[in-house]
């Protein structure tokens, strides 16, 4: 690698924030000790192999010594592991040469979670943190030949328990799904203690990979690209490096950035250490800066930049970043209308489209990279641009947002808070203090972190839920705990957020406003849980319509495949036992799902017609949310779903279930979110329709209505011609009186489009139905499948399907279809007489797919 000396230490580069890998050079050595380990019950005094990372949970199903938690109603069997004590050993030998280092650290990137750590039977570090990274040098008890490192892991309930008694007070943690809720005093993911949507699975071990770094002199511990002025011209970016240093002396920095197809510039500082940790801060311009955008809005482009610490010819140290240049600002405060909350990327107001991310699984270090990957590639072929990481988790692993960084979706991200309040004792918020600084430096050089939150929802609950009444708190106990809050949410995490991040949005929880009143909707951020907790019809979400919905959801069931891997038919029941059990909401859950699909649709005829139209029904619900959101721009300015994923397979709010597999909800989000949307609503008798861009520019097209019979038959249509679709807008671009569309036929017979040419071609169709499906006479639609001759893709068959009279929410699937195996569309309305050619992901041939194709549709769930 060529490097070039700059004379006037100008960077080509800058951003804020990326994915950080360090890479260790000549005198850096950074051993993996991921095998080899063994693990023990400590009252039980017998060892057994053991994954790291890995948990205990996933260490004794490995071993058939506890059943699968997922499956059945295993869950309640495994309630004893957390109780216990566990503790894990490793034994490796060491040279004589590796002993000449100056330092050997052990640097475990995650214990969970009260972790006691011996070399040799020395206690050298302990942990209370799940989410922090530890590092301590142990050389001093380290020797030739064999040596033992063993981690002990505390019962979190046996650890918390005394600080419950000593505190005389229950904290409203409703998540908690035990007698006594522990989970508000230890800092590791809250969910593990249960949530509406997940078990309750207690988690210890080892979850993240353990290293043992031997280097010499000084290391690299930080890099913190600091933007501070970005146009046009010029990025100003104050390089802030954090050196450890052993031996006091003269090192190198050299700073290199590169830009691909524009070369690499290097510049080289001469900086003098003292022993111990050394700040050394150096300005950079980047000329004429190639800015990081978000999705659909232009290329997500990242700088590399790499930094050395060298001393004379030897490198002992390099750190290098991709890093994105542009600019962020949250708007949120009064405006004419209430309280705005919107988002501007270089200058310009984005409206947010995206969902709530939960943890991928209850067992964290079974999410693969592939996974990663998978979920990151859905998100953008759904036309994502944010995502927010929920409170209720975990700060995510690095190649998270690595992958957001890359894939130009904003991160909205929490502090690990959700839904209860917490203790204020010195101890606890010392605790977050170190979280939260530690967490901060490892996200804030990413160009995809848009603003942190200090919560979920525990604000509008002190206000809204009725925690003193409920919990029967007294005057000075209720005043105590909302003190707490405001030194947690109010005064140490915005401290922090300053010292570390400072110009990055912060707000102590969302939402701002809550959903009961007709005012809260013009206020903020909002969490509308009307539809579903409120029980109000779908309907609804046209009329409650906030500043930013930042949560709202209707619940469904995973497909039929998913439920075989935790149910046998005998459970094919909603109120079977197993059913029961994955169904975390059971106050409301599946009478829910019930009662709102009965007040839409026909009874269906069996268990896997409800399956199925579960997830038509949250589909086509949210279809209704998402559009009003969209319509309302830029009144409305971002829509983020309750919510992406799941962490084990069950009924649930999400669009893709564990195993990845889309439901209805993701297909219709992929359509509702596309850039250019056709959008219609019956107000007043009248037939309205909206055209919204999140496009660069103008465009112009052509707006075709068409009403037909449930066979096809014409009835009426009118075509606006030439018109102008604005950049970044919602425009009503006609209104046209019901009665003239339907001129007295009865509604319940009539299909009502409207779609979008540009150059002749359709580019967004919408349909419309005047009653719920229920009211229409539909008939069998007599659904043929072809499959065509288009060019050949690896992995790729097309298929085209076509139906003689109208069928509803075609559903496609292939018998034993394996998670990656996925239609480019489902789910969707194929008007009579229309050809329709789809893309099929698959390694199967069409001779296997037309054997194994199942074709389902709305008449299907009724009648036989």
């Amino acid at each position: 690698m060529k490097y070039n000396r700059w004379g006037r230490w100008l960077i080509s580069i800058f951003f804020l924030t990326c994915f950080t890998k360090s890479i260790y050079a000549a005198e850096i050595v950074a051993d993996t000790l991921v095998s080899g380990w063994e693990f023990s019950r400590v009252d039980e005094g017998i060892w057994r192999p053991a994954t790291v990372p890995g948990t205990v949970h996933t260490d004794l199903l490995a071993l058939q010594l506890i059943p699968d938690p997922f499956v059945g109603t295993n869950e309640k069997a495994v309630q004893w592991v957390d109780k216990k004590d566990w503790q894990y050993r490793k034994r490796w030998k060491l040279t004589a040469s590796d002993l000449q280092y100056d330092v050997l650290e052990l640097d475990f990137k995650g214990l969970d979670t009260y972790a006691s750590v011996y070399v040799n039977g020395h206690l050298v570090l302990q942990s209370a943190n799940m989410f922090v990274e530890q590092v301590v040098n142990v050389k001093q008890w380290l020797h030739e030949g064999e040596n033992e490192l063993r981690v002990l892991f505390e019962s979190p309930i046996k650890h918390d328990m005394p600080q419950f008694l000593k505190d005389q007070v229950i904290y409203p943690a409703g998540n908690d799904a035990s007698d006594i809720p522990l989970s508000v005093y230890a800092r590791k993911a809250p969910y593990h203690y249960g949530w509406d949507w997940g078990p309750r699975l207690v988690t210890a071990g080892i979850w993240k990979p353990v290293y043992l770094k031997k280097w010499n002199k000084a290391i690299i511990r930080d890099i913190w690209w600091q933007q501070q002025q970005l146009d046009a011209a010029k990025a100003a970016i104050n390089a802030v490096l954090t050196l450890e240093t052993v031996t006091a002396g003269t090192y190198s920095l050299k700073l290199s950035a590169a830009l691909p197809g524009a070369g690499q510039q290097t510049i080289t500082k001469v900086v003098t250490l003292q022993k111990g940790t050394n700040t050394i801060q150096v300005p950079v311009q980047i000329k004429q800066p190639k800015l990081w955008w978000p999705a659909g809005l232009g290329d997500p482009t990242r700088y590399t930049m790499s930094a050395q610490l060298v001393d004379k010819n030897t490198v002992l140290a390099t750190d290098q970043q991709l890093i994105g240049l542009r600019t962020i600002e949250v708007v949120n405060k009064p405006d004419s209308l209430g309280e705005s909350f919107y988002v501007k990327v270089n200058g310009r107001a984005v409206f947010m489209k995206g969902a709530n991310y939960i943890p991928q699984d209850n067992f964290l270090p079974r999410v693969s990279e592939k996974k990663y990957r998978q979920l990151f590639e859905d998100m953008q072929s759904s036309h994502f641009n944010m995502v927010r990481v929920w409170g209720g988790g975990v700060y995510e692993d690095d190649q998270f947002y690595a992958l957001a960084d890359a894939s130009g979706i904003l991160v909205w991200q929490d502090f690990m808070f959700a839904c209860t309040l917490y203790p204020s004792d010195t101890a606890f918020l010392a605790n977050v203090r170190q979280e939260a600084a530690y967490t901060i430096k490892r996200l804030r050089n990413h160009p995809s972190l848009a603003l942190w939150c200090g919560n979920n929802e525990v604000a509008v609950a002190i206000k809204n839920w009725g925690w003193q009444s409920g919990y029967a708190y007294t005057d000075a106990q209720w005043a105590s705990l909302q003190q707490g809050y405001d030194q947690l949410f109010k005064e140490l995490l915005p401290t922090v957020v300053k010292e570390n991040d400072p110009g990055r949005f912060y707000f102590h929880s969302s939402p701002i406003s809550n959903w009961g009143k007709k005012e809260d909707f013009t206020k903020g951020d909002n969490h509308y849980w009307g539809v579903w907790h409120g029980m109000e019809w779908f309907e609804a979400f046209n009329t409650h319509i906030p500043r930013f919905m930042s949560e709202y959801g209707f619940q469904s069931f995973p497909e039929m495949a998913t439920i075989d891997s935790f149910a046998t038919k005998a459970d094919y029941d909603i109120f079977s036992n197993v059913m029961q059990a994955h169904q975390k909401s059971p106050a409301k859950g599946n009478t829910a799902i019930k009662t709102y699909m009965l007040h839409y649709y026909h009874a269906p005829k069996d268990f896997p017609s409800f399956v199925y139209l579960s997830q038509v029904l949250q589909a086509e619900g949210m279809k209704v949310a998402i559009e009003a959101h969209r319509r309302a721009m830029p009144y409305c300015m971002g829509t983020l779903y309750w919510q992406l994923n799941d962490c084990w397979p069950g009924p649930s709010w999400s669009g893709r279930d564990y195993y990845g597999r889309w439901k209805a909800l993701q297909y219709y989000v992929k359509d509702a979110f596309t850039p250019l949307l056709v959008s219609g609503l019956v107000e007043n008798k009248q037939l309205g329709i909206w055209l919204v861009s999140d496009e660069n520019k103008d465009q112009k097209g052509d707006l075709e209505l068409i009403a037909t019979n449930l066979s096809g038959h014409p009835l009426w249509q009118q075509t606006l011609k030439n018109i102008t679709i604005k950049a970044n807008t919602s425009n009503k671009v006609i209104a046209v009186d019901t009665a003239a569309i339907l001129k007295g036929r009865n509604p319940a017979e009539v299909i009502c489009y409207a779609q979008l040419r540009i150059d002749n071609k359709i580019i967004k169709r919408n349909i419309f139905y005047f009653v719920p499906a229920k009211e229409m006479a539909l008939e069998e639609p007599s659904v043929a499948v072809t499959f065509g001759k288009q060019p050949a893709q690896d992995n790729v068959v097309y298929m085209t399907v076509k139906a003689e009279k109208l069928a509803r929410n075609v559903y496609l699937q292939l018998d034993d279809a394996t998670p990656e195996e996925r239609f480019e569309e489902n789910y969707f309305d194929l008007l009579p007489g229309e050809n329709k050619t789809i893309r099929i992901y698959t390694k199967r041939n069409p001779v296997a797919i037309r054997a194994a194709l199942k074709v389902t549709s709305l008449v299907d769930t009724y009648k036989n």
